[in-house]
């Protein structure tokens, strides 16, 4: 027990053994009041440890989850990435990469994201309540990534003028009949069924179930062979895994494919905000690609368009490129004023319309401000995947 006063760490890391020996590393994200919001402190400790546990032969597998009953995961640091780049803009600067807090940021935490993508063992996310933005970039690598009852997943940054990042440019690409592009221009939010069906997650569980899944793991006779613990893992959730009602998100897939088709994202743009459905779920995605950013409606297209036959390394770099670039000149900054800081709700975008923010205005967000082979992510490989990327 804490000490009174005393400030618990935002990440709890417990380790707890097996009847046969082996040991299982639990992570815990401890900031419920901030719905576990990602922080540079937390990316910091959650790499130390994964490194520490990765190089431990007697640890089998590791659990990811958060506190709280709310969020495994809402998203980044937004107030400290938002205060960087103020400071950023009022200094003068005009290096893309001299804004230090967001550099070290976005690098720590996309390498954190790859590590979990090609980290040696079973990695169980447990993915319960809100799982957003920089959530599913933590929940998204994990070998075994499970949903409850009350999940709720989207990649909602065009409200806030970034875009899915996280490797979410890769992630959404891969989706069929534009379903990825749908989900990034539009911030839709998906129940456990629908993420299952986004390739987001793998397994739906009850939420009540899981301190009797954590005890089943304790009374597993895990191996020295990591496959054969993926194997044993995967039996485990699968025998308590359930089948949730098809979300809006596959009930709507013809309807999406039909609204995203084509080439043209000014055109798709247009399709989407016409559409006259009277459903809720595809009038609130509507509503939301209205109210975004044109500027990152154009990144999220053009970054899925580069990324769909990258290798996961490759995207990291990709979008660490760009998202320096989102926070030195682009709307990143103008969206957090508006929906955490003055809370107005009504953000000046720059451009203000969607063919204003074509794809030669996109261009400058892709060039890398180093010389070849200095990218602070060039020693990136992915020599060991937990899922595959391609």
């Amino acid at each position: 027990m804490n000490a009174p006063g005393a400030i618990e760490s935002p990440v709890l890391f417990e380790e707890r053994t097996a009847n046969n020996g082996k040991r299982i590393g639990i992570a815990t994200l401890n900031a419920p009041k901030t719905l576990n919001g990602l922080s540079l402190d937390m990316a910091l400790l959650l790499t130390e440890r994964f490194d520490a546990w990765a190089a431990d032969e007697d640890i089998a597998l590791v659990v990811l989850q958060g506190a709280g009953e709310k969020a495994f995961c809402a998203g980044g640091d937004l107030h400290g990435l938002y205060r960087s780049m103020r400071d950023y803009r009022e200094s003068g600067a005009s290096d893309v990469s001299s804004n230090a807090y967001a550099a070290q940021f976005f690098e720590v935490e996309y390498r954190l994201d790859h590590r979990i993508h090609t980290y040696p063992k079973p990695v169980l996310c447990w993915g319960h309540g809100i799982v957003m933005g920089g959530g599913i970039g933590l929940m998204s690598g994990a070998s075994h990534r499970v949903v409850t009852e009350r999940s709720k997943l989207a990649f909602p940054e065009i409200t806030v003028g970034l875009y899915p990042d996280v490797g979410g440019s890769g992630l959404l690409s891969r989706l069929p009949d534009h379903g990825g592009l749908f989900l990034g221009l539009t911030g839709a939010l998906l129940n456990a069924s629908d993420a299952i069906a986004a390739k987001l997650a793998d397994w739906q569980l009850a939420e009540a179930d899981r301190d009797t899944v954590y005890a089943e793991l304790l009374s597993t006779a895990w191996k020295d062979d990591e496959a054969v613990n993926a194997t044993l893992l995967a039996d485990l959730l699968g025998g308590r895994a359930v089948a949730g009602e098809p979300g809006p998100f596959q009930r709507h897939a013809g309807h999406i494919a039909t609204l995203c088709s084509g080439n043209d994202l000014d055109t798709i743009v247009a399709t989407i905000r016409a559409d006259t459905s009277d459903d809720p779920w595809l009038k609130t995605a509507r509503d939301t690609l209205a109210a975004g950013s044109p500027g990152s409606a154009r990144l999220a297209f053009e970054l899925q368009q580069r990324a769909r036959q990258m290798p996961l390394a490759d995207v990291f770099r990709m979008e660490y490129i760009v998202s320096l670039h989102c926070a030195a000149h682009g709307d990143f900054q103008e969206g957090i004023r508006a929906l955490l800081i003055d809370k107005d709700r009504s953000p000046h975008w720059n451009p203000s319309a969607q063919k204003e923010a074509d794809a030669r205005w996109s261009e400058g967000f892709f060039k890398a401000p180093w010389a070849d082979g200095t990218h602070p992510l060039a020693d990136l490989t992915d020599t060991v995947t937990q899922r595959t990327f391609a």
